[in-house]
């Protein structure tokens, strides 16, 4: 809960700087100056571009959370009992060495959604942020693929 807080409150000033950067925006547009003008022009364009961006963000972490639930429900998230730091990282040696399977998986079923999830969750154990999002994509996208069919 306390994360959705955190979320909340940072597109909440993230709202503010858009409407603030939107005022200077006219200001600047209005300034008959051409070099005003064209910094105008970069500050409407601008927060549209980082809007997009936090939308799309925001967008992928509910649809995450979403198929997580999801797999929670029907209990087939990964089932190993990993050592965690006190930070609550997991070990990467015990990430690792469970990591063979959840790729595997995927070998073999590259169309199942679930799979392509655990396989999101072994690489962000592995300290492999950007290919965990990236399985996670996949499975948001195959997820989505299955419940139109």
């Amino acid at each position: 809960m306390s994360a959705k807080i955190g979320v909340a409150l940072i597109t909440a000033a993230f709202a503010l700087y858009v409407v603030l950067v939107g005022q200077r925006a006219v200001l600047l547009l209005t300034s008959g100056d051409g070099v005003g003008i064209a910094m105008g022009v970069a500050l409407v364009v601008l927060p549209f571009i980082a809007v997009w961006a936090v939308a799309r963000e925001l967008w992928f972490g509910l649809r995450a959370q979403a198929l997580g639930r999801l797999l929670e429900k029907e209990d087939a998230l990964p089932g190993e009992t990993l050592t965690v730091r006190p930070s609550g990282r997991v070990l990467r040696d015990e990430a690792d060495s469970v990591f063979p399977a959840y790729r595997d998986a995927v070998t073999d079923a590259p169309d199942d959604w679930r799979a392509w999830y655990r396989l999101g969750l072994a690489y962000d154990g592995s300290g492999d942020r950007r290919r965990a999002r990236a399985a996670v994509r996949t499975a948001i996208r195959l997820e989505r693929r299955s419940a139109r069919a």
